[in-house]
């Protein structure tokens, strides 16, 4: 099968790869001219046999909204478009609607698995018309682990349904992410255990918490031995907003992502200004010392080297002084 495939950055990329490899011809446009097919979009529709089908890969929001219009301006009834970016699920229906006055199809499309899809598929959670989606089972077959379709691929519902699917993904992956971000530290805190990495590697058989995402950790350990020297400023890009967003609307309650998204939103300060305001308070009603920056001790073990490890820690255990348990983070 034949398709335009716009944005080549980290996934779209490989994306034209591994469909090429399955033989479909793959025409790719990107700003970047080093990687692309073509000189520009309408390059891309004339190198392309109606009826077209065009998948967009470029960023959520404006940059994806344009890019759809465009393309409405330039192809042609009977064609399609498919969004596989990590669009907000009410942007489909604006699409959908902007397309179909032009007799063109929408598709949208959850794609998952990024920079390693390449050789292990990528789950496809799609929205559309049935008609549509089965026009593009070809491609989606392709982009797909091996195995049972149903097992990496689903049409989800109407217009709006894949992209609403992906954003509930990636709320769960928030979570997961963060239970496991947990358990690392409390182990990095504690002497007693001498081989953190050994524990989160033979946790992937046989238990009941392996999972990609533990061997991706087990993978980071590996390459970045307790993590020193990595950052804990940490972005989200959106889908963890909108899934409880959604939660809200829908009065399910979603306790572990709203803790993992904050959490998110508090790697990004460097201090705390409510913390700041919790510690100010301890030290009204309660009479405990309040510490100053660049005065308070580190409470988290975690964030010292192991005694094992080399170099020691300035205690082995919890401090006893009540003056060190009275900074951010410290309860009543």
């Amino acid at each position: 099968m034949q398709l335009g495939l716009i944005g080549l950055g980290k996934m779209g990329f490989n994306m034209r790869e591994r469909l090429r490899r399955a033989g479909h011809e793959v025409i790719g446009y990107d700003r970047n001219p080093q990687v692309s097919d073509v000189a520009d979009l309408a390059a891309l529709k004339s190198a392309l046999t109606a009826p077209r089908a065009v998948w967009v890969m470029v960023p959520a929001g404006e940059p994806t909204r344009q890019t759809v219009q465009e393309l409405g301006e330039l192809l042609e009834p009977g064609d399609v478009v498919v969004d596989g970016g990590n669009s907000y699920y009410k942007d489909d229906e604006a699409n959908a609607v902007l397309l179909d006055a032009k007799g063109i199809g929408y598709v949208d499309c959850g794609v998952s698995g990024g920079i390693w899809g390449l050789a292990n598929g990528y789950g496809l959670m799609c929205g559309g018309s049935a008609a549509n989606v089965e026009r593009l089972l070809p491609i989606f077959d392709a982009l797909r682990p091996d195995g049972p379709r149903d097992e990496g691929f689903v049409h989800a519902g109407e217009v709006g349904a894949g992209h609403y699917a992906k954003m509930v993904h990636n709320g769960i992956e928030y979570g997961l992410m963060h239970a496991y971000a947990e358990g690392w530290e409390l182990l990095e805190a504690k002497d007693l255990i001498t081989d953190v990495h050994g524990c989160f590697k033979a946790w992937t058989r046989g238990t009941v918490v392996r999972s990609w995402l533990l061997d991706l950790l087990v993978k980071a350990l590996e390459e970045t031995p307790h993590l020193a020297g990595i950052d804990e400023f940490t972005p989200d890009s959106g889908e963890g907003r909108w899934t409880l967003m959604e939660a809200i609307d829908n009065a399910v309650p979603m306790p572990v992502l709203a803790a993992a998204l904050f959490a998110r939103f508090g790697s990004r300060q460097e201090d705390s200004p409510a913390m700041q305001m919790v510690s100010a308070l301890r030290g009204q009603f309660g009479g405990h010392e309040v510490a100053k920056k660049n005065e308070k001790e580190d409470v988290n073990h975690a964030a010292r080297p192991k005694a094992s490890h080399g170099g020691g820690r300035a205690d082995a255990g919890p401090t006893s002084d009540p003056a060190a348990t009275s900074g951010p983070g410290a309860t009543n």
